[in-house]
């Protein structure tokens, strides 16, 4: 059984690392000894992404509060751009976020385009566009 005082133990004993390292074995270790090596589930990794996603749409949200005034279509393009790209990446966006504050989503499609990313990732970035434009 998992109790508070358990987790509280291994917290304790492992430590805390927000960036990877080799433990005193040499094995790839992150968090709390999560051991690397082993992988992680499924269901971790749906987990982390749920965490990540959540920390994305806040910093946008903080960023550019017109992320809340525009449908979820395309509150998610916004998501999954910056899930990609990070906050940071996806704010230096200027001509789309002014296009957004005008809440004009062809312009703001055309501006993602016209983009570095989409030179990159085409395929996804085409889709998120069109998800912008027709929202």
């Amino acid at each position: 059984m998992i109790t508070q005082a358990l987790i509280n133990s291994i917290k304790e004993e492992e430590g805390f690392s927000s960036h990877v390292y080799k433990d005193t074995l040499g094995v790839l270790t992150i968090g709390f000894g999560t051991n690397l090596k082993e992988g992680i589930s499924r269901e971790e990794a749906h987990a982390l992404l749920e965490i990540r996603l959540k920390n994305k749409i806040k910093g946008l949200i903080s960023a550019k509060p017109i992320v809340e005034n525009i449908n979820s279509v395309r509150q998610d393009v916004l998501a999954n751009m910056a899930y990609q790209l990070g906050v940071t990446g996806v704010l230096k966006f200027k001509k789309m976020w002014e296009a957004l504050d005008r809440l004009d989503f062809k312009t703001a499609s055309k501006e993602m385009m016209d983009s570095k990313w989409y030179q990159q990732t085409p395929a996804r970035c085409e889709r998120l566009a069109t998800q912008m434009y027709k929202g």
